[in-house]
């Protein structure tokens, strides 16, 4: 299962932003892989926290082998130690254990996401334990596939709109600018935008100043 856009998004987003419409007709149509469960999205999104894609991948396979369905009632019935054999820190595995605790006692209703704005999915996701603004905004992009998600908390959009628009640094103001720019069509402008920064376009670079060296007296 993939992000599903269309022609309309390309369209819209080519005629707001002409060297974004250009990397587009680089790159062409991006299939990005999304979860289908909500529940399970956000415990793989906390387990991908801070660790490469590789590496979250290898413990979310592991996972997937453990329980076979990933759900509430499995998740609280695995014990701790055996969340952290497959790869996950403490933290992680206490975060993931309090999620679906909430979940199974009701005390969060996950379903209601659905139909909450934007800001308020923010803000109640943020309230569980082990995830952040960023976190909450890559489950809204990779799960509910919420059409105008542009992550400022995201280190590959900034690299991807230093790339295409030849900046040393992306400020919030810059960010905002750009971001109202791509408005109400922002993910599908952040898929191209991770796809810069993963160097889908030969040729582009990061305009970021090279990080100086420590000379280390001897």
């Amino acid at each position: 299962m993939h992000f599903e856009y269309g022609s309309e998004a390309i369209e819209f987003l080519k005629s707001r932003d002409d060297l974004l419409g250009k990397a587009i007709d680089r790159i062409g149509h991006i299939y990005r892989t999304v979860d289908s469960d909500l529940f399970s999205s956000v415990i793989h999104h906390i387990i991908g926290q801070q660790i490469s894609t590789q590496a979250q991948a290898t413990i979310w396979q592991r996972l997937n082998d453990r329980l076979e369905n990933i759900n509430p009632d499995t998740i609280c019935s695995i014990e701790s130690n055996e969340l952290q054999k497959i790869g996950m820190t403490f933290k992680k595995t206490e975060y993931i254990k309090d999620f679906a605790q909430k979940i199974k006692t009701k005390e969060f209703n996950i379903e209601a996401l659905v139909n909450q704005p934007d800001a308020l999915v923010v803000k109640e996701l943020s309230s569980l334990n082990g995830i952040g603004i960023w976190t909450a905004e890559m489950i809204m992009t990779f799960c509910m596939q919420r059409p105008n998600i542009v992550s400022y908390g995201d280190l590959a959009i900034h690299r991807g709109m230093r790339m295409l628009y030849h900046h040393r640094s992306i400020d919030r103001k810059k960010f905002e600018k750009y971001a109202r720019r791509y408005s109400p069509y922002g993910t599908v402008a952040s898929l191209y935008l991770w796809a810069i920064a993963g160097g889908a376009i030969d040729g582009m670079r990061d305009y970021a100043p090279k990080k100086k060296r420590e000379v280390v007296k001897k």
